[in-house]
This record gives C-alpha cells, sequence and structure tokens, in this order.
C-alpha cells in the first residue's frame, strides 16, 4: 500500500480508500451489503493495508456508519484508522433534517457517532455546497466541532471552485479550521473536474480523494449489474454515447494488457500525481484487488491516448446540473485501437 499526506496537513492516508456507500441495509437500496456481507470485504480491505474509510449518514440513512462501525469496532485498531463521514443529505423528512445549518449540523455530528460508536471522526465533511445557508454558519459550526473533538479535521465534496473559495475565504477572516480534502468525482468519462476544481485545490494545499472510478461501474462494461439496472443516478451521469465509447477504449486497453477493464480505469484515476487517494466500493475481494493492483499499473502514452480521445467537454456533476446535462460525441480512433 502507497501513503500521502493529505493536503498540506500533517495527516496519511492510504492512497487506496474504503469506500463504504454499497454498506448498510438491503431496505434502502437493493444492491446494499448487510453487514455479515460487508465484513470480508472490509477486513480485506484492512488486510491489505487501507487505513482510510468513507462514510457519510446518508448512505442506508445511518444504517451505512452503523454496519460499517460495527466492523471495524470488531476487527481494527481504532487509533490506527483515519475515519471520514459526511453530512447534508436529508436524513429524515423534518424541515431541519437536511441541509449545513448549524443545528442540523450540530444534531448530526452526534446523531452520527453515537451509530459509529466512536468518540471522534477522523474527517467530518460537507456532502455538498448548501446555497440556503449563511456560509459563516455553517463553517462557524464546522470550527466548534473541532475545538470540541468530535473532528479532527473538516472536508468538503461535490461543488463549484468558486464555492471551495467562498469557503476557504471566511475561514481565513474568522481563523476557523479549513477544509484540508476535497472529495470528488473523477474518472475516464468524467474529468471536468481537472479544469478548474483539482489545480484550485493544488494550489490551496488541499488533498484530492476521487470517488465513482469506474463512472458507478459503466467502465467495466459490465452494464446489466444489478446496480447500473436499479441506479437511477448511473443513467443521470453516464447515459451518452461518448461515456459508452470510453467504456470500450478501457476495454481495449483490459483486452491488450490482459487485465480487466476495472484495473485499466482505476489505473488512469492512480496515474494523476493531484489525487490524492481513490475511492474503491468493491462488492468482491477480487474487486478490491484490481485497484491493489492498479496502484502498480503504468499506462503508456498509447495507452493513454485511447482512454482519453473520446472525451468532449461535458456539463459539471453535481446537485445543481442534475436532469440538465448535455449529451456529447466522442473522435475517431487512431493507431493501434484503430
Amino acid at each position: 500500500m502507497e501513503y500521502v499526506q493529505l493536503g498540506q496537513s500533517g495527516l496519511r492516508v492510504s492512497r487506496l480508500c474504503l469506500g463504504t456507500m454499497n454498506m448498510g441495509s438491503k431496505a434502502w437500496k437493493p444492491w446494499i451489503f448487510d453487514e455479515k456481507e460487508s465484513e470480508p470485504i472490509i477486513r480485506h480491505a484492512l488486510d491489505h493495508g487501507v487505513n482510510f474509510i468513507d462514510l457519510a449518514d446518508f448512505y442506508s440513512t445511518g444504517a451505512g456508519e452503523e454496519v460499517v462501525c460495527n466492523v471495524l469496532n470488531r476487527i481494527g485498531q481504532r487509533d490506527r484508522m483515519i475515519i471520514t463521514t459526511k453530512v447534508g443529505y436529508a436524513m429524515n423528512d423534518d424541515v431541519n433534517g437536511y441541509g449545513h445549518s448549524r443545528k442540523h449540523i450540530m444534531d448530526s455530528i452526534d446523531a452520527s457517532l453515537k451509530r459509529m460508536n466512536m468518540d471522534y471522526v477522523d474527517i467530518y465533511m460537507l456532502h455538498y455546497f448548501d446555497t440556503s445557508t449563511p456560509i459563516e454558519e455553517t463553517m462557524g459550526a464546522l470550527n466548534d466541532i473541532v475545538r470540541s473533538g468530535k473532528a479532527r479535521y473538516i472536508g468538503v465534496s461535490t461543488m463549484y471552485t468558486w464555492q471551495l473559495a467562498k469557503i476557504l475565504q471566511v475561514c481565513e477572516r474568522n481563523g476557523w479550521a479549513k477544509p484540508i480534502n476535497m472529495q470528488l468525482q473523477l474518472n475516464c468519462a468524467y474529468r471536468e473536474e481537472e479544469r478548474e476544481m483539482i489545480p484550485f485545490c493544488m494550489d490551496q494545499g488541499i488533498g484530492v480523494s476521487v470517488f465513482s472510478p469506474l463512472a458507478r461501474g459503466i467502465l467495466t462494461n459490465d452494464l446489466q449489474s444489478t446496480r447500473n439496472q436499479t441506479d437511477f443516478f448511473t443513467t443521470e451521469m453516464y447515459n451518452d454515447k461518448v461515456s459508452f465509447e470510453i467504456a470500450q477504449s478501457v476495454a481495449r486497453v483490459a483486452e491488450h494488457r490482459g487485465c480487466t477493464p476495472a484495473q485499466i480505469a482505476q489505473a488512469w484515476v492512480l496515474s494523476k500525481p493531484q489525487v490524492s487517494s481513490m475511492l474503491v466500493g468493491a462488492d468482491t475481494q477480487a474487486q478490491f484487488d484490481s485497484a491493489v493492483a492498479a496502484l502498480e499499473t503504468r499506462l503508456t502514452e498509447e495507452e493513454l491516448y485511447e482512454l482519453d480521445r473520446n472525451y468532449t467537454p461535458c456539463d459539471l456533476i453535481n446537485d445543481y446540473t442534475a436532469g440538465k446535462r448535455i449529451p456529447r460525441d466522442p473522435r475517431p480512433a487512431k493507431g493501434l485501437f484503430a
């Protein structure tokens, strides 16, 4: 396993981060693993040196935190794990049951820690940017949580670059704890964050953690999986010709290499020096092993061209563009892969 410092903080995390959206309760989504099904995957990740585990209160409406941490508390060492959870999406139908108000944040950190049966979380993250709450209120609440010891650091996820700039500005002005990590979506089929967000994070000393390296499964070329058949987010984000052309390019490079498409797609993400860590949401130990193999997979210039050639600019994927994104068209093949 490789380890890196997260941004300009002193925190060292494994290059692979265990994603846990697929762990919790089947009552939430049909493709979710219960505690018994989740334990072998969690154990396998820890055995391979993973110390970075990603959670969110929204996953299985709280059951995800409970299931994953039941396992971690049983088989892991808390002081050797870097555990993050996120806040923001609706947990119930109460008018204050979502967003980044001081009330919801303060209620949510206590509820998360209770479900996790832990005294603190290493990184407490905003799941998105709440445009309806003053940013001073949100960041003031997060700063108080850090000062109280309930979180060691704070982080953010999925927003516009100007929104992150606004967060940093208010933290600087008030002397508050700043985010050390930005969690964003990046893969062969979605690269828009490379234009502004990732360079801005590099400039500001913020670590970058990447989720959905397989484009919600599209890049594995297994379009008949339970998740791809039931997760409407997949259709919303990747149901265009370019995404499928990119998936076919991934398959061609994998065939040429004699490995799985997943390993190639993950190797592409890990080839980016700006990426601190990559989330791995594995359904099996073998799927996790492909990410481990990707750490040592070095792609050639010709392979990178084949993976990149279909890409065309697209609308950002975030809460504000849902249902409004425009499909794309690919470029022709050349060379070895023509």
